[in-house]
């Protein structure tokens, strides 16, 4: 879900399963044992002094986004035809602003409740995992660490993420 800044409207966005992983560990700072095809990505564009300056959901169409990135590389401007879910992922790795115009808001936000809590900014629709519901209160910490190192270094980011808000939860109390 994409946030309108200084609004209430949200504009939901499908996207696939690997690019909302590779969304998620750069949201949470999270570090994989090797890059990332959007790590590739920017890691190439960085190498070359390109920068990706925003990403621009232009147009809807049958339920389809589509998106921009526009980047610049010695004074000159580019915009780059891409998925919206790999713009999106390459934009928070350049922290840049993601933009997308009135109409395309008008016609496919939603208005959220004030009241209404959000769980995640991102979120998958099939979120099944290794460990069954609850079991991770059960571990200790020395277990949850060492399930951590696995996870991230079976690339299991999405189990590693809830092993990771169990230790903080722990942590914390």
């Amino acid at each position: 879900m994409l946030a309108e800044a200084g609004g209430k409207r949200q504009l939901p966005i499908i996207i696939g399963g690997f690019e909302a992983q590779a969304i998620a560990i750069e949201l949470e700072k999270m570090t994989p044992t090797r890059p990332l095809t959007h790590d590739l990505f920017k890691n190439f564009a960085q190498a070359f002094s390109i920068d990706i300056k925003e990403v621009v959901i232009y147009n809807l169409t049958e339920g389809i986004f589509y998106s921009k990135l526009v980047c610049e590389s010695d004074g000159l401007t580019t915009e780059i035809d891409a998925r919206t879910s790999d713009a999106i992922a390459i934009g928070v790795r350049f922290n840049c602003p993601i933009y997308t115009f009135e109409h395309i808001l008008s016609s496919a936000g939603i208005l959220m409740d004030e009241n209404e809590v959000k769980e995640d900014d991102f979120s998958v629709g099939d979120e099944e995992s290794t460990e069954p519901d609850g079991a991770l209160n059960t571990l200790s910490e020395t277990e949850l660490e060492g399930q951590l190192g696995d996870a991230i270094d079976s690339e299991d980011y999405e189990l590693a993420s809830k092993i990771r808000d169990e230790i903080n939860k722990r942590r914390a109390n």
